[in-house]
């Protein structure tokens, strides 16, 4: 692990510092880039997005894909828990602390909108960050890419029903053209790049040129998910600041999600027998969000200044650093997979 790798956390906490102080400081600026957007997703953030996952992309090896239909396990696993209970547990989590636990804190509109944020959060499984996860706890890359391709398929079909069943209407307005067109710059685009740029460098298939220009972008995938991070918390620093309790309470039930699903599909992960490679990425796409998704949709939903999107606001603040601390465990019980490493 070179330096950005082995000081992600660092580096993450004071970008989201940085981010904040940016958005009190210069709010004008970052008006002008959240106008950036089409169908309600922010250009900027996904030029961001597509520079991290770009150097990955090249490492995936489409000639292994066809033995992936012999190692079904992991996919189903990373199914069973991104849509049969990961969003449901989510859901119950908010109606419990903010309807129950925090009921005399927070208004009744306001933790409708927290809940609504959550569920958001909850029915969109990993698409981007999984490829950082799963590089940094050395997933199979073309497994992983499976694995979010087949969820991404599902996701075009199970979010607006699952969504609209836990939020308790039967109207909701989901933007399938920011679904679409997210998939499309966060995954395809990409990941086509990465095929291209694979065929060119890597024709005598000895690996020379392709492993020197993977170790030239490696900086650059790290620099993409700080630039998101600053991006992200600079257009939500005034909310953020305006109301720290929120963010506590709201980080709560999240924290308690994300270690309680990753509990879940590790435990299940190990009963089931799945080497590491593979164990490791797909516990990470079950208990990690996808975030850019969850908040695009919470500001076409509820607005911008809604309660819902600070929740998925909060949600990139509690996931970064907690699926940081993940990937250090994981890495660390390696041997509970893998007895002969």
């Amino acid at each position: 692990m070179g330096i950005f790798e082995r000081y992600l956390s660092l580096w993450i906490g004071l970008c989201i510092i940085a981010g904040v102080a940016l958005g009190v400081l210069f709010p004008g600026a970052f008006e002008w880039f959240a106008k950036l957007e089409y169908a309600h997703v922010n250009l900027p953030v996904a030029v961001f997005i597509w520079i991290m996952i770009y150097p990955m992309m090249i490492q995936v090896d489409f000639s292994s894909i066809k033995d992936i239909g012999s190692k079904p396990k992991g996919l189903a696993l990373t199914l069973v828990v991104n849509w049969l209970i990961k969003p449901f547990t989510m859901a119950a989590l908010g109606w419990l602390f903010f309807k129950v636990i925090f009921a005399d804190l927070v208004d009744l509109a306001t933790a409708t909108e927290y809940i609504a944020g959550m569920i958001l959060l909850g029915v969109a499984p990993c698409t981007a960050m999984v490829f950082v996860w799963s590089q940094l706890t050395k997933g199979d890359a073309n497994y992983t890419l499976v694995q979010v391709s087949v969820n991404d398929v599902i996701m075009i079909f199970a979010f607006a029903p699952i969504t609209a069943l836990l939020l308790g209407v039967t109207d909701i307005h989901v933007p399938w053209n920011t679904l679409i067109l997210s998939v499309v710059l966060y995954v395809l685009l990409p990941l086509v790049a990465g095929i291209v740029t694979r065929k060119i460098l890597d024709k005598k298939d000895d690996h020379t040129r392709l492993n020197s220009f993977l170790q030239l972008l490696k900086p650059w995938s790290m620099i993409g998910l700080l630039a998101t991070v600053v991006l992200l918390f600079g257009f939500q620093a005034n909310t953020i600041l305006s109301k720290p309790l929120a963010i506590v309470l709201i980080a709560i039930p999240l924290l308690i999600q994300t270690y309680g699903i990753f509990a879940i599909s590790y435990a299940a992960a190990k009963a089931i027998k799945l080497p590491h490679n593979i164990a490791a990425p797909a516990c990470m796409i079950g208990t990690s969000n996808f975030f850019e998704l969850a908040v695009a949709v919470a500001i076409s939903l509820f607005g911008l200044n809604s309660g819902a999107a600070l929740a998925t606001v909060v949600g990139v603040l509690v996931e970064v650093p907690v699926m940081l601390s993940l990937v250090a465990f994981a890495n660390r019980t390696r041997h509970w997979f893998d007895r002969r490493v």
